[in-house]
């Protein structure tokens, strides 16, 4: 597979224009990687997309979650050449003389072009020939992705080639044409299936990037990479998480619960050593001659770490809660210390649902079914669930325990609870609030947010990688 090339003279400046969108995606690229990715077209075949495409990889990317990304950019600065590399003749590759991808499949008069590109494909899902069904993409997007010209030019759309197609109809022919005479069930008919959804994937995939393509050369990279980059991980706004997102975040969760472990555990170790311990040094020092060589100190007492985490679930932060409960799934691996607390208007322990080896998903399905967190009307009052919470567990907070709320700080203008709040700070060893709205906008509206940053240490934290620096200095 071939991609055009830039001129000599302008390769460094194409290269240099795509690791800044790699950048801009939010990939980390530092000066060290852009040299070697420059070093890279020295030694791989530029006329060679995929080698290309991974000898790029290997010097600019640093975790395979990056990959999705970088393959959307890829394919935008580095698209398939004008002209398709022909293949034994196949109805639908590039004819020499004709017009750049056009399909020399011949459409008799009255015939259903739809219907015949639909047997095309499912004998090309068969076979299984990757480069052909991408060629195939090609000539689909320009057949019947096609949409009525605009002043602003021609635009091409995947969901109408999905439509025209429906390539997910085809599955029972497919299983058919792959098991062929063999026994329906068992092992062989889950591989054909798995296969089966990994070509349709495949071709989906490849009609996007078409799409892409073409819609980049007439509106411009820069402006179709801005959406059609989806955000990384951890740069995902919780409050705007999709389920999609979530199974992705999760992933996320375990490192961040792993760096804090660490760093607690840290703690512990270098500060073993206690007050010194003067008579002991004074005795021992007796054998130097009064010189003490050797000091002693009184040990220290050494306990585990106690977190306690008061967390809004309220309809507002869902997807921030969702995460944060995560998070303290994944403390909860680590230290048997971490006592979790819900609230909506009112306030629950819900440190049992999280037991090691419990399912996230149905630990927060069981808070809302069985937690007592609502008491009212079920809008947020922070002001009562800091009061619920300071008169049932008064004992929880003390000076061995770092207090984590999680929340918008949204009251509904009700009151906010700040005498409580501050009593709670004031005995804990160290209390840090994680607030999922921008900053901007504390302190707007009900957002009691700017007040409650009086008397805590408040955070801005709407996305994991946010969260994972609160992680690094906390």
């Amino acid at each position: 597979m071939t991609a055009p090339v830039p001129a000599a003279g302008g390769l460094a400046g194409h290269l240099d224009g795509f690791v800044r969108a790699v950048r801009e995606a939010g990939i980390p690229v530092g000066i060290s990687q852009a040299v070697d990715a420059a070093e890279i077209l020295t030694v791989v075949d530029l006329l060679d997309r995929e080698q290309l495409r991974h000898g790029l990889a290997a010097v600019l990317l640093q975790r395979a979650a990056q990959r999705p990304t970088y393959d959307v950019l890829f394919d935008l600065w580095w698209p398939l050449g004008d002209r398709p590399v022909p293949s034994d003749g196949d109805p639908g590759d590039g004819d020499a003389d004709g017009e750049p991808g056009e399909s020399t499949l011949d459409v008799p008069d009255g015939a259903d072009l739809a219907a015949l590109m639909r047997e095309q494909l499912a004998r090309l899902l068969l076979e299984g020939d990757e480069e052909a069904l991408r060629r195939f993409a090609r000539q689909a997007v320009e057949r019947l992705g096609r949409a009525t010209p605009s002043p602003s030019g021609q635009s091409f759309f995947s969901y109408r080639v999905m439509r025209a197609l429906s390539p997910d109809t085809l599955v029972a022919q497919l299983l058919a044409g792959l098991l062929g005479g063999a026994e329906r069930g068992g092992l062989t008919e889950q591989v054909a299936r798995q296969l089966v959804r990994e070509r349709l994937a495949a071709f989906r995939a490849a009609v996007e990037a078409e799409v892409r393509r073409r819609s980049a050369a007439e509106r411009g990279r820069d402006r179709v990479a801005k959406g059609a980059v989806r955000p990384l991980a951890d740069q995902i706004d919780f409050l705007r998480a999709q389920q999609a997102d979530l199974a992705e975040l999760r992933r996320t969760v375990a490192p961040l619960a792993r760096r804090l472990a660490v760093r607690l555990s840290a703690r512990r170790r270098l500060g073993r050593e206690g007050r010194l311990d003067f008579r002991k040094t004074v005795r021992s020092s007796l054998g130097t001659g009064g010189v003490p060589v050797v000091t002693h100190h009184r040990p220290r007492k050494v306990h585990k770490p106690e977190l306690v985490v008061l967390c809004d679930v309220s309809g507002s932060v869902a997807g921030f809660s969702h995460f944060t409960l995560m998070l303290t799934q994944a403390l909860r691996e680590h230290f048997s210390g971490v006592r979790a607390f819900a609230f909506v208007d009112s306030t629950d322990e819900v440190t049992r649902f999280f037991h090691p080896g419990a399912d996230v998903a149905d630990a927060v399905a069981r808070i809302g079914r069985e937690a007592d967190v609502v008491g009212f009307d079920g809008h947020s009052d922070y002001g009562n669930a800091l009061e619920v919470f300071a008169d049932r567990w008064p004992a929880v907070v003390g000076p061995k325990t770092s207090l984590l709320v999680l929340g918008d700080g949204r009251t509904n203008y009700r009151q906010p609870g700040l005498p409580v709040l501050a009593d709670l700070v004031r005995r804990a060893r160290s209390a840090h609030w994680l607030n999922p709205e921008p900053r901007r906008l504390w302190g707007s509206g009900d957002s009691a947010a700017d007040r409650y940053g009086e008397v805590i240490d408040m955070v801005e934290c709407r996305t994991a990688a946010q969260l994972g620096d609160f992680v690094t200095t906390l």
